[in-house]
């Protein structure tokens, strides 16, 4: 039927209708939602919509549309460099903060600590005295009899002091004596040569080096010094082992600083 496509004839109304005609039409189909209505009516049929299907959309994309791709913002090298450089100063700034801070720590404890006092070696008996230096300490019981005062580095060096009674008249002859029989006693090497023999101030003084056949024993050193002083003899003996150069060094410094 072209046209009208009411049917014939209109239905009448029943009492409780109003008055105008009610004509059989094909009554169409409500949408799923009420939105979609709205929706459709701004323009988002799905003949008028790129992309996808609009069967495919969520109801979301349906009411609202597809999100759209932001897509990739590139950056600025300026941007980069920016920021590049704002990072490497506070980087730096923390790092000379640190510093300072740890040179104030370091100076604070210098300053706290007061740097340690030389010690000193006083034998009464044999009329001497000497300096110890740090980490010297003055020992109650010598390990060999006869003498009076001991010395030690807390390692492998001892001082030790004695009176010697009667008349010395060759200092020369005597430190030689004295240093062949200590060395026997406390060397015990299977060689040993003489390293000094000389005189000094008021005295004389000879230092030996020891060796050994087997590979326990480490060399050892041994320094015997005779000294006369207003009328009075001492006789002073170095021991070291084993033999270091440091340690040989600050053994003759005690030695040398007897006074």
């Amino acid at each position: 039927m072209d046209g009208d496509q009411r049917a014939w004839p209109p239905r009448r109304r029943r009492a409780e209708e109003p008055e105008e005609l009610y004509w059989d039409t094909e009554e169409e189909e409500p949408p799923w939602n009420p939105r979609a209505a709205r929706a459709a009516r701004r323009g988002l049929e799905p003949e008028d919509r790129p992309g996808p299907s609009w069967e495919s959309l969520p109801p979301s994309a349906r009411l609202y549309g597809a999100p759209a791709d932001p897509g990739f913002r590139p950056v600025r090298r300026g941007v980069w460099r920016r920021r590049a450089g704002t990072v490497f100063v506070r980087v730096l700034a923390l790092a000379l903060a640190a510093a300072l801070v740890t040179g104030l720590v370091v100076a604070a404890v210098r300053l706290a600590t007061p740097e340690p006092q030389p010690g000193e070696l006083s034998d009464s008996l044999a009329g001497v005295r000497l300096t110890l230096p740090p980490g010297w300490q003055e020992g109650k019981v010598p390990p060999v009899t006869g003498f009076t005062s001991v010395a030690r580095d807390g390692g492998g060096s001892l001082v030790m002091a004695r009176p010697m009674y009667g008349s010395v008249p060759d200092l020369a002859k005597a430190a030689k004596e004295a240093a062949t029989r200590y060395s026997r006693l406390l060397l015990k090497g299977d060689q040993v040569s003489v390293v000094e023999d000389e005189p000094v101030a008021q005295g004389h003084t000879r230092a030996l080096r020891a060796s050994y056949d087997d590979i326990v024993n480490r060399p050892a050193y041994l320094r015997v010094t005779i000294l006369t002083r207003n009328g009075r003899t001492a006789l002073l003996v170095g021991l070291l082992q084993p033999e270091q150069a440091a340690s040989r060094q600050a053994l003759d410094a005690v030695l040398s600083s007897v006074r």
